[in-house]
């Protein structure tokens, strides 16, 4: 039987590389992967600081069990032009950054210690995607993801690809296509087993070369993978020859999905899509962050932003973040890493073999619904993305391709016209002589006579960049824009669904963000704190998932021009709402719903036609506390209470969780917010804030930072060791306090 272990433990890192190191262990610093080369400050720092080589080393016993077995290291994915070495022989490279590769190490292994070397290139090589030119991110640099050891039979399942051909029939049948190291000969079985291990079928064939197909037919009484019941089920396919067994498992959902002209279908339901876009960055630790915050950045998305769809933009993510969204129900169009720049020849064949890595890996996932096979926002190119078509078809015939452009006319080879779309906004630029639109109009941008399968995958971003601690102004315009997108996305039945840019802040070149290497572009800060606009897309939700009430104000008097809130926006899901300024009788006031009719749920907007200056006062008068409670069935489902004195009064230290695991640089988010009488974050407090840590452990980033727009983020990881850490936090407004965590 096969044995896969985690390999992520006992490495030396080194700046720097040279052609002794192959043969020789260097100085260096010990390291558990996943790992970022440098951790960046939060912002205003030189990422030319990550782009040079760096050298991973491991020394490693030969193991008895390794006689007579094939031994791979898998690499999940490393930042980039990876070369490995074992005892001074460079045994593979891997070019791309985001997709995995294995490496057979058997041959070359000697008995005892044997010296694994891997050299790590961030320098932006302009053969490799996505570089050549300028892109809006940072890839970082490092072995990023784990690392693992393999040790099967001599030939052994290399992949399995099942398909379910008849998904919405009483009667199900599931096709499993058998890939092999090499050829050889032997049986094949697999077993059909649901979420609790029960079997529930099983089948059996011969096998003779390097690839076989399996196949089970007339399962009755199986659930559909679907958003809101996400059913797994795992084929455990096993392979016997006279050299031994050895076994693969994989889990896949029964579901179909498909675009047409008049929308997505799931299952052969209608669904809008609504989703965000996502890149894999983290404060300080780049890409290099465990599985603890990929599957939260699905949760966020799918449980606090209400999304159905994220696009992993602009490349492969992780396989913890896919398996997440299969778990939970959060479809996934996945895509090639790019970013507007097409290379020479030998860049486009990279760029086709990430097509095919990045569908082999991820062809048994149910929550992807769509390959993107076009670099984003880059221009036409026939024979290219002709081929990236054709590979994709090639390899998986069950799902449609996308192509993400930002031009009209674009040639389409792709099933899907895939398009951000940001005409909103861009009647503010010079020249312009139009009033606000939200979207073209589907064949002004394909240049086509008739309606296709259609698509926005972008809008807003930098259209409208906004800090989570900006004035109560700008905020209310950076939600009013998500809003009437999502509305009018929602109003055109030619438009499957959209994804907007983006779900969160993130770290970029010099070239683009606020000068101070961020994009803020996100409905989110850089550690998934929301900013008024994640609430435009969480009041989207059903208020039996989670009631929403967030007004769009700082509740002041001075803060907007001229004074007071209005018009005031509240995000929120209930039926309506009251409102009561000081002593006066609640006002009850109702969703938007001519404004937004196409929202499930409109935001309510107290403006001059439902509320009069008297009832808030003018100019110079007294300001007055607030109590906003929402209705559902006419019962109150959620109250909330706004001071008109705010003071600091609550320090809230909230982790996203306590219980950490030891030996796998478990890594958790905390966030600090600084709360008025209340409850509510106070949104101008930017004191200084002093950490400490005591236990086996440590704080990513900086122990001594400051309170943004009322709140601050940090990492917990837990070290090798069990026992306990405490979090201690000072900062002068407030008692000390601490927190403790378990690392087991």
């Amino acid at each position: 039987m096969r044995k896969v272990q985690n390999f992520n433990a006992g490495w030396v890192f080194s700046e720097g590389f040279d052609d002794a190191a192959t043969n020789t262990l260097r100085d260096g610093e010990s390291v558990r992967l996943p790992h970022t080369a440098v951790e960046l400050p939060f912002n205003y720092f030189d990422e030319k600081r990550y782009q040079r080589a760096f050298t991973y080393q491991k020394v490693f016993a030969s193991e008895p069990d390794f006689a007579g077995k094939r031994v791979t290291l898998v690499f999940d994915a490393a930042m980039a032009d990876s070369v490995v070495f074992l005892n001074g022989t460079e045994i593979a490279a891997h070019k791309d950054g985001y997709t995995p590769f294995e490496v057979e190490i058997g041959p070359h292994l000697k008995d005892g210690d044997n010296l694994l070397t891997v050299k790590i290139d961030g320098s932006e090589n302009p053969d490799i995607p996505p570089f050549g030119n300028v892109i809006d991110y940072l890839t970082f640099a490092g072995i990023y993801r784990d690392v693992w050891l393999k040790i099967t039979t001599p030939v052994a399942i290399d992949n399995v690809k099942i398909e379910t051909p008849d998904a919405l029939a009483d009667a199900k049948s599931v096709t499993a296509d058998v890939f092999l190291t090499d050829e050889t000969t032997g049986r094949l079985s697999a077993t059909l087993s649901d979420a609790e291990g029960s079997v529930i079928a099983t089948t059996e064939a011969s096998v003779s070369g390097r690839q076989a197909r399996l196949e089970l037919s007339g399962l009755k009484g199986l659930r559909l993978w679907d958003i809101d019941d996400p059913a797994l089920y795992t084929l455990t396919v096993t392979l016997e020859t006279e050299a031994g067994t050895d076994d693969f498992a994989n889990r896949f959902g029964f579901r179909t999905a498909s675009f047409a002209s008049d929308g997505f279908r799931l299952n052969g339901r209608l669904l809008k899509l609504r989703g965000l876009n996502r890149h894999q960055s983290w404060p300080h630790l780049g890409y290099a962050m465990g599985r603890r915050g990929q599957e939260k950045d699905a949760d966020i998305l799918k449980f606090e932003l209400a999304c159905n769809i994220a696009r992993t933009s602009h490349y492969p993510q992780s396989k913890y973040f896919l398996d997440r969204c299969d778990e939970i129900g959060l479809l996934v169009f996945e895509e090639i890493p790019g970013w507007q720049h097409i290379g020479g020849d030998a860049w486009k064949r990279e760029s086709v073999e990430n097509v095919r890595r990045m569908i082999t890996r991820d062809w048994n996932h149910p929550s992807i619904i769509i390959w993107g096979v076009r670099i984003n926002e880059s221009a036409d190119d026939h024979d290219f993305y002709a081929e990236t078509n054709r590979v994709a078809r090639e390899l998986d015939a069950t799902r449609q391709t996308g192509g993400v452009r930002c031009i009209e006319n674009s040639e389409m080879l792709e099933d899907v016209y895939t398009m951000n779309d940001f005409v909103l906004g861009d009647e503010e630029q010079p020249g312009r002589n139009h009033a606000r639109i939200c979207t073209r109009d589907q064949r002004q941008v394909t240049g086509l006579s008739k309606t296709v399968p259609y698509m926005i995958t972008e809008y807003n971003g930098h259209m409208y960049p906004t800090k989570r601690f900006d004035q109560e102004s700008r905020q209310a315009e950076h939600v009013t824009r998500h809003l009437q997108m999502l509305n009018a996305v929602a109003g055109d039945p030619t438009i499957a669904g959209s994804t907007g840019w983006c779900m969160f802040d993130y770290n970029t070149h010099s070239d683009f963000g606020s000068g101070d290497r961020i994009c803020y572009h996100g409905v989110m800060d850089m550690y998934r704190e929301p900013k008024f606009a994640a609430y435009a897309y969480a009041s989207q939700g059903e208020p039996e998932n989670g009631v929403v009430l967030q007004p769009v104000t700082f509740w002041a008097r001075g803060e907007r021009n001229i004074g007071g809130v209005l018009p005031l926006i509240i995000l929120t899901n209930c039926d309506y709402i009251e409102l009561t300024v000081g002593d006066s009788a609640p006002k009850r006031v109702e969703p938007a719903r001519s404004t937004y009719p196409h929202l499930p749920h409109p935001p309510v907007i107290l403006d001059s036609h439902n509320v009069s200056a008297e009832e808030f006062g003018d100019w110079g008068r007294q300001w007055f506390d607030g109590t906003l409670t929402g209705y559902i069935d006419g019962k109150p489902a959620r109250t909330m209470k706004l001071a008109g004195n705010p003071v600091p009064t609550t320090l809230e230290i909230a982790p996203d969780a306590t219980e950490l695991r030891a030996a796998e640089k478990d890594c958790v988010r905390v966030i600090l917010r600084a709360l008025d009488q209340c409850g509510n974050i106070m949104p101008f407090f930017d004191e200084p804030v002093a950490l400490s840590l005591d236990g086996p452990g440590r704080i990513v980033g900086p122990e001594i930072t400051s309170f943004r727009g009322g709140t601050a983020g940090l990492y917990i990881e837990a070290g090798d060791e069990t026992g306990t850490l405490t979090l201690s936090v000072r900062c002068a407004a407030f008692a000390d306090d601490t927190i403790a965590f378990t690392i087991s």
